[in-house]
């Protein structure tokens, strides 16, 4: 069958109610970062019981990646949707509240909730709406059995958010695209990716991200003999601190905004002194913040910028303030007129009926950026948020709607591309 036709059989079996019912079953699955297998073998299950080739890849004992392919005859290029699975926070009111809020909201949990076109609950939009689109193209396609040129991978990363470890024993690498990153060193190696994440465009490049940690020192010394001791605390020089940090967080964007990308900054975290004993002041507080990076900015550039300006409210403060980087993943860009792009641009056109339009100011990271780190030419795609003025409600909220949409955009990059030789992608690329 032809491209076309191959795009409207697959498109036919994908209803919005086999969209809701993927939707619900990947929710209500509890994936946080680092406890991804129980998912990932149901996702390798279903790639399974569809006709594709299927594992469900271990990493540790919590943490495990899925992977399907449909085999092609060899003589095309191979092309990979792929999605993560683990959620931002883990829906135990233990590990999330208060930080969350007071209490776990119905859509913090992972427990599916349908509401008309809506399904919600942790993390039903970002990650799990967009995994259940790609698991559902994987099947619709793979029911065709269609005569392909290249290779279909079908494949869910565990540890794609821009956390660390849960656990404070835990494998300290769970997240920052660890599973991705996995995958690749595993021999899954595609020659197009195409990333499933929230984004009602296509994008071709991102924003990376660093994470700093500023050690603010100062005097152990008890309550009982402030009038009598040197006193420093660390804790009202870290107020200080944190202030200008904002200021100079809230002009960094226009320093490094790119056509697409308006990298942003934000201290996620302060910590000082013993919760249990409030009568002493503690030796050090530590702020760390998280700082986006366009690409084409390295991450040691961003830690000289910062830290001349850690410099500055140094001397400012009459303190010795230290700043060292403890992560780094570099943003990353895939030539706009590269062919899984413009395949992807193609393809978001014909669903959506208008030209392609970028979306600027992005200051999202995916694991897009570990893909194009290791050479693979990458697009992101996506849908628009269901919820826009309620970042978690965003997360876990997804338009059955929507998701059929997105379902076509991949529809027809798969065939647009898995269905060409090689030698016919390279002559259309050129």
């Amino acid at each position: 069958m032809n491209r076309d036709e191959l795009v409207r059989q697959a498109l036919a079996s994908i209803t919005e109610d086999r969209l809701r019912a993927a939707a619900v079953d990947v929710t209500s699955i509890a994936s946080p970062t680092g406890g991804e297998a129980p998912l990932a073998r149901w996702l390798a299950d279903r790639l399974a019981a569809a006709g594709l080739e299927a594992h469900a890849q271990r990493i540790d004992d919590g943490q495990a990646n899925a992977v399907g392919r449909l085999r092609g005859d060899g003589t095309g290029a191979d092309l990979m949707l792929y999605a993560p699975i683990d959620t931002l926070t883990t829906g135990d009111p233990d590990l999330d509240v208060p930080w969350i809020g007071p209490e776990l909201r119905p859509d913090m949990r992972a427990e599916a909730r349908c509401e008309g076109p809506y399904v919600s609950g942790l993390g039903a939009s970002n990650p799990k709406g967009h995994a259940a689109s790609v698991l559902v193209v994987g099947e619709a396609l793979a029911a065709l059995r269609p005569q392909l040129a290249g290779d279909l991978l079908v494949a869910f990363g565990a540890g794609g958010m821009p956390t660390n470890a849960i656990a404070p024993d835990g494998r300290a690498n769970t997240g920052h695209g660890v599973g991705c990153s996995f995958l690749l060193e595993r021999g899954w190696q595609p020659d197009h990716a195409v990333i499933a994440k929230p984004g009602d465009c296509v994008a071709h490049d991102e924003v990376g991200l660093c994470w700093f940690e500023i050690v603010v020192p100062g005097t152990h010394t008890y309550a009982g003999s402030r009038h009598r001791l040197p006193y420093r605390n660390p804790i009202v020089t870290a107020a200080e601190v944190v202030t200008r940090l904002e200021r100079w967080l809230a002009d960094y964007p226009e320093r490094h905004r790119t056509a697409t990308a308006a990298p942003q900054g934000i201290v996620g975290s302060i910590a000082g002194g013993w919760e249990r004993m409030l009568a002493v002041t503690p030796a050090a507080c530590r702020i760390r913040l998280d700082l986006r990076i366009a690409p084409g900015t390295t991450p040691l550039e961003a830690k000289r910028e910062l830290a001349a300006y850690v410099r500055q409210v140094s001397a400012e403060l009459g303190t010795e303030l230290a700043v060292e980087m403890v992560l780094a993943v570099p943003g990353t860009r895939t030539p706009p007129e590269s062919w899984v792009v413009r395949s992807a641009v193609r393809a978001w056109e014909s669903v959506n009926g208008r030209p392609h339009e970028p979306i600027d100011g992005n200051s999202g990271a995916t694991d897009a950026n570990i893909l194009r780190a290791r050479g693979i030419p990458t697009a992101r795609v996506g849908m628009p948020k269901a919820v826009s003025d309620d970042f978690a409600l965003g997360m876990n909220t997804v338009d059955v709607r929507a998701m059929r949409r997105l379902c076509e955009v991949l529809l027809r990059v798969a065939a647009d591309t898995v269905t060409r030789t090689r030698a016919e992608i390279d002559e259309t690329n050129d």
